[in-house]
């Protein structure tokens, strides 16, 4: 429907003539005196200083008359890794791998050291006592396997802890190359815990200082294709101390670790 408009609106209507005046002129001398006022409310984006800085100090190599050694100082067993014999990963799935069937493989593999006076006699006979996954005991150092996919194929790895003599951990690290189960990590020290984080293993260990602790961070490096020690520090904490109430001595991390 089409409304029509009012007659009033439809009337021309008169405009009256106004003079002008001078408030153009007045309106910007305002706003030339307010200029600065204004200016001073905001923040114009204008680049600012920070104050002085300090003077980067680049490092002082000390003694350069000193050749640089030719050896390691210590071997840490970096990139040292084993293959697991007679223990098969059907469809490369670690997971099928039982946890106490490898490291008997480890056992086997190195008879110098888990046989007759060998350092870790003791665990060998405490693993010949353990059962399957599921009717493991108190008794069996063995403990419980945790899978985390620490080489980033997208495939789960194995994580392996066994109790060792005097209050020692040893932490196996396992993953499948080449169709083959492969140790690409091996350690036994004094341990307050073991973390995974993200695609590290984390070794927290006691220091003979109170109230520090060591912590290793192992990662997998592509090159290398193992577990590598990429930062050993030493940290502030709580006062730690072992079930004996002291902080044993610490040995390199490989030290103790069979290969």
């Amino acid at each position: 429907m089409i409304h029509n408009r009012p007659a009033a609106l439809t009337q021309p209507v008169a405009q009256p003539v106004t003079q002008p005046v001078a408030q153009p002129v007045a309106l910007l001398v305002a706003l030339a005196l307010a200029g600065p006022l204004l200016a001073g409310c905001g923040d114009p984006g204008d680049l600012r200083g920070a104050g002085p800085t300090s003077t980067a100090v680049g490092p002082t190599r000390l003694w350069p008359q000193v050749p640089p050694a030719a050896s390691p100082a210590v071997d840490y067993g970096e990139a040292d890794t084993e293959t697991v014999e007679g223990v098969p990963v059907p469809g490369d799935d670690i997971r099928k791998a039982d946890p106490v069937t490898v490291f008997r493989a480890e056992i086997a593999a190195h008879p110098d050291l888990y046989t007759g006076k060998g350092r870790y006699a003791e665990t060998a006979r405490q693993v010949a006592g353990c059962g399957g996954k599921s009717a493991r005991g108190r008794t069996c150092p063995v403990l419980r396997a945790y899978y985390r996919d620490l080489t980033g194929d997208g495939r789960d790895d194995m994580v392996l802890g066994v109790r060792m003599p005097d209050h020692q951990l040893g932490v196996r690290a396992y993953t499948v190359i080449g169709h083959r189960l492969t140790e690409v990590m091996a350690t036994t020290d004094s341990t307050l815990g073991v973390e995974i984080a993200g695609r590290d293993v984390i070794i927290r260990s006691p220091s003979t200082l109170a109230g520090y602790e060591y912590r290793t961070v192992w990662s997998w490096d592509r090159r290398q294709r193992a577990m590598l020690a990429a930062k050993d520090e030493i940290l502030r904490v709580g006062a730690t101390a072992t079930p004996s109430g002291r902080a044993p001595a610490r040995t390199p991390a490989a030290s103790a670790a069979p290969r």
